[in-house]
């Protein structure tokens, strides 16, 4: 993307005014998107995103300059402008680079595809979603693909480069009835080309499991209120602690004291039964990556072990701000953001338990099967989530699928009272807004139960 020599130029003219630590970031993104609307494709699009970021530092003091011009002339006054920003005194040369190369073409890149093929997967999603069930009255069908190719390099000499190829199927069902309107949905994503379909999604699956949501949440009742026990299905389940737990986790947050979990390395914040990790190394997963947004190679963090808070995600300003180094957590959703420490693939371990009994062994309470969305205040770990999918539980069996439930509570509490973890587990996708933009990341957790938490809902007895 750019010459050992120019890189050099560029990162001596940002520390040109004093600042202690320089870094260039450059982003080359295609991407590509269908829509169809009840098998009738309704819009297509394809773009491609190019351009460059320069930060410095001095202490923990940063600025941050891009531009979509990467010539060379371009790159110079971007990090003039970059270095203008910080009044410091420091130093104004540069290591000799360490290049690094991570991540590879796909099998099967979004270039080697035309849209005849793309169509025909949508196709068979949408048939498996409108046959399901006459109450199936929409389909909303999206196919999702981007290849980023990503270079940094820095003061301290490091240089960089990852590829980071993506595909994501949504589908998307909505039924109604007599008593209303019903969405259910089912959005797998892998870091892969066109093989996925081949190796990992079956469109015709997602068109059913969207549609049965959709149809199941139409014919059920009101969900009662009450503060009971509550079993969480693993993948999407896992947002609860991706959105309360997670983020409160990140340097962003943590650096700043800003999250709850500040201060507490080395303390119970969780029930025994519960280990937690975020690892972005796992091979072909939506969250994964090579090396992070300032070329650090990716790991897996170990967040929480056996209920003790084991370590946090950390970025370098975080890193500089805390006194501890940076665990490859550093990601920005493009050039024009500045990085900052965000997750991955973020998931609560396998326990011990069987996933059956948890229900056997439930005299009353909710069966939480699919997760929505929700809200999170990160100082406080303070949540409110809807349930896309419920049933409520009674006498330790299913009694009947309820709708418009939500789960209503605190991050750090939730983690004290999960007292039942099974032995499988499996993650969902998900796409994560925080200061560095909008990221791709893997929710997951195998199913737990949660010993009492608020649930709302409108219903009266069941």
């Amino acid at each position: 993307m750019i010459s050992k020599n120019m890189a050099e130029a560029v990162l001596e003219k940002a520390l040109c005014e004093g600042a202690d630590f320089s870094e260039l970031y450059i982003e080359d993104t295609e991407s590509n998107s269908i829509e169809m609307t009840d098998g009738t494709v309704k819009d297509a699009v394809s773009s491609r995103r190019h351009g460059a970021g320069i930060r410095v530092f001095s202490g923990t003091k940063s600025a941050y300059a891009y531009t979509a011009n990467t010539s060379e002339k371009a790159l110079l006054e971007t990090a003039k402008a970059a270095a203008a920003a910080l009044e410091c005194a420091g130093n104004t040369s540069t290591a000799l680079f360490e290049v690094k190369t991570y991540g590879a073409a796909p099998e099967l890149a979004m270039g080697d595809i035309d849209n005849e093929a793309r169509i025909a997967v949508m196709k068979k999603a949408n048939s498996a979603a409108r046959s399901y069930s006459d109450d199936v009255k929409q389909t909303v069908i999206r196919l999702m693909e981007t290849d980023q190719r990503v270079m940094i390099c820095n003061s301290e000499g490091v240089w960089a480069e990852d590829r980071r190829p993506r595909i994501r199927l949504a589908v998307q069902a909505i039924a109604s009835g007599e008593n209303g309107t019903q969405t259910g949905s089912d959005s797998p994503g892998f870091s892969m080309g066109f093989e996925v379909f081949r190796d990992k999604i079956d469109p015709e699956s997602c068109g059913k499991e969207a549609a049965r949501v959709a149809v199941t949440m139409l014919h059920a009742p009101e969900c009662p209120a009450g503060y009971l026990p509550v079993i969480i299905d693993g993948g999407f389940g896992g947002v609860i602690f991706h959105e309360a737990c997670g983020h409160s986790l990140e340097a962003t947050s943590v650096s700043k004291g800003n999250s709850e979990f500040c201060g507490k390395l080395g303390q119970k914040i969780a029930a025994d039964c519960v280990s937690a990790v975020d690892d972005g190394t796992i091979a072909g997963e939506w969250g994964s990556i090579g090396c992070d947004d300032e070329g650090t190679p990716s790991q897996r963090n170990l967040l929480i072990e056996n209920g003790i808070l084991k370590g946090y995600m950390i970025d370098k300003l975080g890193g500089r701000r805390m006194g501890m180094a940076p665990t490859g957590s550093s990601r920005r959703q493009g050039y024009s953001f500045a990085p900052t420490s965000r997750m991955t693939n973020t998931f609560i371990l396998p326990g011990n338990d069987n996933a059956e009994e948890m229900i056997r062994s439930t005299a009353e309470g909710l069966y939480a099967k699919k997760m929505g969305g929700g809200s999170v205040n990160p100082l406080t770990g303070e949540f409110n989530f809807a349930v896309a999918e419920g049933y409520w539980i009674r006498n330790g069996e299913i009694l009947t699928p309820v709708r418009g439930a939500t789960l209503v509570g605190k991050g750090s509490e939730v983690l004290l009272h999960i007292d039942r973890v099974a032995d499988k587990m499996w993650m969902a996708q998900g796409v994560c807004g925080s200061a560095s933009g909008q990221v791709p990341t893997n929710v997951g957790q195998p199913r737990i139960r949660v010993s009492e938490i608020t649930i709302g809902g409108k219903g009266g007895a069941l």
